[in-house]
């Protein structure tokens, strides 16, 4: 009986855990959580209102392990094999060590409460499921992407070294620099031009780094993210045409059971 009464009691915590009212409660609060967080970084707010944020960001703070509490009653051991759940937990944990000198880091962490909005909200939640469903595809790129960079500083500090020490003196400092051309920053003026003063033709050794580095391998990552987000998104399609075809199916045979009912009853009052 007891079991019983606890088996009720979790199903009806997990319908209340899992309302859309609750969980668009938690999300709100993740938002405000976030401007908290984001006034607390300024001297004139903290000067103003820093009491009442302090105890704004404390209460959020217990509304979230009190969250937590109810999900892993409701969902029990379930709680710990969901990779979300894990890191609702981890990131509410990590708020709860006290920020003291040695874990005084800890306290620039709390922040990471505001990435909980990712698990709160299932449009984010599939984004990130999509670019993690990537990494394997993105892991290749960024070797091919370390090999090429590799083989650019060997010879950028062949090429480039005597003259330009601070730039390309060292194999560090050439994929450093081959780095900043890479992202476009200052490129021409700050590093191309100045060695081309030098060596004429170095741009026959940049313009193709540029091409290759830059469009090329940068459209390679775009092109590994948008198939595993189309991959994911026809699996989700497939699942929810599975469920439909599913719900239809039970629809008819509860249909058919009716059916069979009521010519049981017609049989029965004929008979009468």
């Amino acid at each position: 009986m007891i079991d019983a009464g606890f088996t009720d009691f979790r199903q009806k915590l997990v319908g209340f855990v899992e309302s859309q009212r609750f969980q668009r409660s938690i999300t709100l609060l993740i938002v405000i959580n976030a401007v908290t967080l984001g006034l607390e970084t300024s001297d004139r707010a903290m000067a103003s209102a820093g009491v009442l944020l302090t105890a704004l960001d404390r209460i959020i703070l217990g509304v979230f392990v009190i969250e937590l509490i109810l999900r892993i009653t409701a969902h029990g051991s379930r709680f710990f094999r969901d990779p979300w759940s894990i890191f609702d937990f981890v990131v509410v944990g990590v708020a709860l060590v006290p920020a003291t000198e040695k874990f005084s880091v800890l306290r620039a962490l709390r922040v990471l409460r505001v990435l909980r909005l990712a698990s709160a909200v299932p449009r984010m939640r599939r984004v990130v499921a999509a670019l993690l469903a990537a990494l394997p595809g993105l892991g290749s790129v960024v070797a091919i992407l370390a090999l090429i960079f590799y083989v650019a500083g060997v010879m950028a500090t062949q090429l480039f070294g005597d003259a330009f020490p601070d730039w390309f003196g060292t194999l560090p400092r050439s994929i450093y620099s081959l780095f900043q051309i890479m992202t476009l920053e200052s490129w021409s003026m700050g590093i191309v031009r100045p060695v081309m003063d030098v060596y004429p033709y170095a741009w026959a050794f940049f313009v193709p780094f540029i091409l290759i580095a830059t469009f090329t391998m940068l459209n390679l990552f775009i092109a590994v993210v948008v198939n595993a987000m189309q991959s994911r998104y026809h699996e989700m399609e497939a699942e929810q045409a599975e469920a439909a075809h599913a719900e239809r199916v039970n629809l008819l045979e509860e249909v058919r059971a009716l059916r069979a009912e009521i010519r049981e009853l017609k049989g029965s009052l004929r008979t009468e």
